[in-house]
């Protein structure tokens, strides 16, 4: 049966191979793609694409601090990625006097480059696929527990074989819900400096306002430099470390774009459910979404109160608010978008029809109690689901939700300790006590914290049984209670851990109320039950199954697995959508600095822009950044399929030059994590000629343009 699945799995991919469906494996493009991609324009091979023993184009992509991606654009380690990638690490960098994230910053050497406490890029070396040698070793009679340590095993064995003795990081991962295994092989460089960025004005134009629409004219980019040792290898920061000589670099084309031309992204897409049930999306829609908006908005307005009043502490929360701010407004449209369009009743029809062939007398043992398996799941998860992001907003808002949880397990093992095993642990605890109290705003944190357990009280259902009983007895508002607690709490600043430090009991953690707080928040979150087990066994394998049965019932379909943070090609077209009034362009694919300047607001903290651009405009000084035309492209459209995770991915034309950088989606197609719409699906980039004009023309960093390989 199981290898009756992975023959259906390899042979029926390469029935589907629409332009502007499916995430890629780069190992299948010789087998699945290549023919079909040069037919629509691509002027490369798949080799060229991908070589294990050459260089190639996947040598100039990296993922970018693990959850964007980004692309080499010199032989100098360059690398081009979004202003939202690298906004964390820009704030960070960013104080009241010295504002990058404001300002903008621009390094006129290698010694003005700014290293970030923690940064780091993955370059991807190979893949190859394990399924034989993995679901040889298992059967259908195993729980999913099981299954699970048997899988876990052999997956251990496959990392340390292809490790080398820890010089390559490898993850082996499963595809088509544990019907495929592949191991991927990575190599981490940590030396990651930044090299520069516009001010917040261009690279966050719009701001939440614009943020998944279209027409759109976000200058969405920064810079940053790999270093690495005299040799070329991953080091830890030194001032000796030399920038990187990659493999390969992008050619960077300003011979500009029109519709129809060929276009490909390379990233690492982080997540879609394509396989989702109906149930799933109902439970989404009508369940967990809405939760995880209200949760996001009431976590922000706490954090948005105090940020307006204090730059410093604007610039500290800046990336929490700003990844908290961007998933409210996706899950919010992906609520709309899901509706409108009827999801799950699509989905519904897929499944009626898989249900009649299941219970066909020669399936019916094997998939015959498959859907009802899922749904039952998801009618007995539902209001868990709801509870659940709830719970999730806060956690994700709220700083002290989980950190008394997580750092008083150590400090009761400190406590515990001899003296010469706390002069050990020193040192680590309190690292790890500067890092999440130096720019913690105690004030904001109270608000957030206090705010959000108003909200999980009121609707969480079945909540924490601790939060509960404090509110019974404060009538669902923790606001003095919270405030009282960080007052008497060891955990209420740096101060009185380093004094606990100086003199530690585990009592005092014990008793603490934030730890009593956050353990009783953490515990909810980790709850289990031998009754939630074997729905969450049956579900998984019946959900395995599901995907196993459509590929052996339909062996016409269209099949690709899901996006899981691996390496994936996809390609298309750049495509307009509709004529839009909106938008002064002359096809609805691009949009101009024109556009830009009309949607200007003075003063205005999402429709600002600096005097300098404006000047440029006014003076049409494009220099040779400037469209054939005449106007300066900002943004432009393509139809490729991506989601979150492909960030920052490179844009490449048919010769495999970079002509922009892919930044968002549009809001019309928000379900397309569950389902891929060729008509409404477009992919929003900033075109490579709006980022060269703002570094040279805009910025006078010259230094950066020189390092480039520009195509005329």
């Amino acid at each position: 049966m199981k290898k009756l699945v992975l023959l259906c799995v390899l042979a029926l991919v390469s029935t589907f191979s629409f332009a502007d469906e499916g995430m890629w494996f780069l190992m299948h493009l010789k087998r699945l793609n290549e023919a079909d991609m040069q037919k629509k324009g691509l002027k490369l091979t798949a080799e060229e694409i991908y070589s294990i023993n050459n260089s190639s184009l996947k040598d100039a992509i990296v993922q970018f601090n693990g959850g964007c991606t980004a692309e080499i654009v010199s032989g100098s380690g360059l690398v081009f990625t979004n202003h939202h990638c690298g906004y964390g690490a820009i704030a960070e960098l960013s104080t009241p006097e010295h504002d990058y994230l404001t300002n903008g910053f621009w390094a006129k050497n290698h010694g003005e480059e700014l290293k970030p406490k923690s940064l780091f890029v993955r370059f991807f070396v190979r893949m190859d696929d394990v399924s034989k040698r993995i679901l040889g070793l298992v059967n259908d009679k195993m729980t999913e527990k099981e299954r699970e340590k048997i899988i876990n095993q052999e997956i251990a064995k496959i990392q340390a074989e292809n490790s080398e003795n820890g010089k390559y990081v490898v993850s082996v991962r499963p595809f088509y819900n544990g019907n495929e295994y592949y191991y991927f092989v990575y190599q981490d460089y940590t030396d990651v400096r930044l090299v520069g960025t516009p001010p917040s004005s261009i690279g966050k134009f719009g701001g939440d306002t614009d943020n998944w629409e279209w027409p759109r004219h976000t200058g969405d980019f920064s810079i940053f430099r790999v270093y690495g040792d005299k040799d070329g290898n991953p080091a830890e920061y030194s001032k000796d470390n030399v920038p990187l000589k990659p493999k390969h670099f992008l050619p960077v084309s300003i011979k500009g774009i029109k519709e129809g031309d060929f276009s490909m992204i390379l990233g690492y897409p982080g997540r879609t459910n394509r396989w989702m049930n109906a149930g799933g999306i109902d439970q989404n829609v009508n369940y967990a979404y809405p939760a995880w908006v209200e949760a996001s908005k009431v976590g922000m307005d706490a954090m948005k109160k105090h940020m307006d009043k204090d730059q410093a502490v604007k610039l500290n929360y800046a990336s929490k608010y700003s990844g908290v701010a961007n998933y409210w407004k996706n899950r919010q449209g992906m609520i709309d978008a899901l509706k409108k369009h009827r999801t799950a009743a699509a989905k519904g029809k897929q499944e009626k029809k898989f249900n009649k062939w299941a219970n066909k007398a020669a399936n019916k043992a094997e998939y015959g109690d498959v859907i009802s398996t899922i749904n039952n799941y998801y009618t007995q998860t539902n209001e868990k689901a709801r509870h659940d992001n709830y719970l999730m907003g806060m956690l994700r808002s709220s700083t002290f939700a989980a950190l008394p949880y997580s750092l008083g397990a150590g400090l009761k093992q400190y406590a515990q300790a001899n003296e010469a095993k706390r002069k050990e642990m020193a040192p680590r605890l309190e690292a790890f006590i500067n890092d999440n109290y130096e720019k913690a705003y105690m004030p904001l944190e109270i608000d957030v914290l206090a705010d959000e357990l108003n909200l999980y009280a009121a609707k969480g259902g079945n909540i924490a049984g601790y939060v509960r009983q404090m509110a019974d007895k404060n009538a669902g508002n923790f606001q003095a209670d919270i405030q009282s607690a960080f007052n008497s709490s060891i955990f209420g600043s740096k101060e009185k851990l380093t004094a606990f430090l100086a003199n530690p009991t585990e009592q005092a953690v014990d008793n603490d109320p934030l730890y009593k707080l956050s353990s009783a928040l953490m515990d909810k979150y980790r709850e289990t039950s031998p009754e939630a087990e074997k729905l969450n066994n049956d579900f998984q394998a019946a959900s395995r199954k599901y995907i196993a049965g459509v590929l052996k019932m339909d062996p016409n379909g269209k099949y690709y697995p899901d996006a899981n943070s691996t390496l994936r090609l996809t390609y298309g077209t750049i495509r307009a959508l509709p004529k839009d009034k909106r938008n002064d362009a002359k096809v609805n694919n691009y949009t101009t600095l024109k556009g830009t300047i009309a949607k200007y607001k003075p003063g205005d903290e999402e429709f600002d822009l600096p005097k300098r651009l404006m000047e440029l405009y006014e003076n049409k000084d494009y220099g040779r950044y400037a469209d054939k035309d005449g106007y300066l492209p900002v943004n432009f459209l393509s139809d490729q399929d991506i989601t979150g995770g492909n960030s920052g991915s490179p844009v490449l034309n048919a010769n495999g030059e970079l002509i922009g950088l892919a930044f968002d989606g549009n809001i019309e197609a928000m379900a397309g994590d569950v389902i891929f719409d060729p008509k409404l699906q477009r992919t929003i980039s900033v075109d490579i000629r709006y980022v060269l004009f703002i570094i040279d023309k805009f910025a006078g960093a010259t230094n950066i343009i020189d390092e480039l390989k520009i195509v005329e």
